[in-house]
């Protein structure tokens, strides 16, 4: 006989995973080269941090929120991948640092905090493939702010996307790394009519090659501010990058978008 008991109606809601993180957890750190941008993306959002926790929506490996969280203090990391949360959750047990790995959908995310800043950077809002999807995760995340909080969402550009690609629908290109012997070289596949990027990726290392591959959605500045605006918030800055440099539609690789409350005041 069986003892399973049927499931409450107040459980939590199922957690939807692309499975994002069975693929790319094991390497996914050593897609970016030693080049320092983690630690000036931490210091940007760092100096954008009004004071208080702070919340990231798509945490992966906790790149970003470990250095943050050391200079700003308490970092909660959401992520729908078990595999990225249990690499985090490993950094966080060897370093001691202030991350706390919280396994949830950034779309419907709620735990009843408020955070002076909230962020979803490295194209997590783009993997997103809707709209609908994206809209949701930006009215929560503008939920959990603290009066004055700030709101940061930094994802791919498609305009420079485009170039790249130069006017072909299919393309490759290969980026070297600073260690001998690395590089990435990545397939790319626009599919203009449903608005979607298609990437394999190979991490090319002295001790093998690591493949890939990643649908997101080409999602502009203006998706990004007309999500927030109607959550309230309004757009104080736009970036091109993680040293402040202007946003071009055409060359910038990635754009940046920071918020805050319209009339700076708490809303339910």
């Amino acid at each position: 006989m069986s003892t399973a008991t049927a499931p409450s109606d107040t459980a939590a809601p199922a957690i939807a995973d692309i499975g994002y993180g069975r693929v790319f957890a094991d390497f996914y750190d050593r897609l970016f080269p030693e080049d320092g941008s983690a630690g000036r993306t931490a210091a940007a959002l760092a100096a954008w941090h009004p004071g208080g926790a702070a919340l990231e929506l798509g945490v992966g490996t906790g790149r970003i929120a470990v250095p943050l969280a050391r200079l700003t203090g308490e970092v909660v990391g959401v992520d729908s991948s078990p595999e990225m949360l249990e690499q985090l959750r490993t950094t966080v047990a060897e370093s001691g640092v202030a991350v706390t790995p919280v396994h949830g959908d950034i779309r419907t995310y709620d735990d009843g905090d408020r955070y002076g800043l909230v962020y979803c950077v490295c194209g997590t809002m783009s993997l997103v493939l809707d709209p609908a999807g994206q809209r949701a995760a930006v009215v929560r995340a503008a939920r959990r702010l603290t009066p004055g909080g700030t709101l940061v969402v930094e994802t791919h550009n498609p305009g420079f996307v485009h170039t790249l690609h130069e006017g072909l629908s299919r393309t490759s290109f290969f980026a070297p790394y600073p260690a001998p012997g690395t590089g990435l070289q990545t397939y790319s596949t626009l599919l203009a009519e449903q608005g979607l990027w298609h990437t394999s990726h190979l991490l090319h290392e002295p001790g093998g090659t690591r493949i890939g591959t990643e649908i997101t959605r080409l999602t502009t500045p203006e998706d990004i501010e007309a999500y927030a605006a109607e959550a309230g918030l309004e757009r104080v800055s736009l970036h091109g990058d993680w040293s402040g440099g202007p946003f071009t539609a055409a060359q910038s690789p990635v754009h940046i978008s920071r918020f805050v409350r319209a009339d700076r005041t708490e809303q339910s």
